[in-house]
């Protein structure tokens, strides 16, 4: 069976359950480990308006990055994803976490990144998205999409706190710093490859 990071796409299913499309911007609010990394391969997804970095999880008294890495604060590491659901839907943006964004079968860690900072999470904003993202979740364990089971967290969102400004767009501004070089652009070329037709269109020359 292929590893966790080596599925076939073409055997990765699209989700059973969805939200209807609705009107209007929503946020949805993930963490997979490095925010740096999930926040460059969302960047890219057509439908998607704007990515934040930021914790979610714990309090407003330790939500800042030195704080955070201790482990200690139960913040995760994690993104606010704004889509037009007219254009991407709420399963649509769980596909791309399960398939290329993060590994959801490492518990409280991504590769190197050790800690429950890194743990892989689906802050659920209602009833409705927690509904999704647990039949997903039931979903690709059943079909033994990957060889170890899903040990991603359904939390409910209480609040989401922006990390600080140098965090914002870090790979896309650094991006010769090796951690990106390494971890982040291969999930960013995997993404363009994987939903190579939900990329957004590359800006006019």
């Amino acid at each position: 069976m292929a590893t966790a990071s080596e599925f076939v796409y073409r055997d990765f299913p699209d989700p059973a359950r969805d939200l209807p499309a609705t009107p209007g911007p929503r946020d949805a609010v993930l963490a997979g480990g490095c925010f740096w990394c999930t926040e460059a391969v969302y960047r890219q997804i057509d439908g998607v308006l704007a990515v934040v970095s930021g914790y979610a999880g714990g309090s407003a008294e330790t939500a800042d990055y030195e704080t955070v890495c201790t482990g200690r604060t139960g913040h995760a590491e994690a993104i606010r994803v704004t889509y037009d659901p007219a254009k991407l839907s709420y399963g649509a943006l769980l596909k791309v976490f399960f398939a290329t964004a993060h590994d959801p079968t490492q518990l409280n860690r991504q590769g190197n990144d050790i800690g429950s900072q890194y743990r892989s999470a689906i802050f659920f904003a209602n009833e409705e998205e927690r509904a999704v993202a647990e039949a997903y979740i039931a979903q690709l364990d059943a079909a033994r999409v990957f060889p170890a089971r899903i040990v991603t967290a359904l939390e409910p969102l209480k609040e989401f706190f922006v990390a600080e400004t140098y965090h914002q767009d870090y790979a896309a501004r650094n991006p010769h710093q090796p951690y990106i070089a390494a971890v982040s652009a291969p999930k960013v070329a995997k993404t363009r490859k994987v939903f190579a037709d939900r990329l957004k269109a590359a800006p006019a020359t």
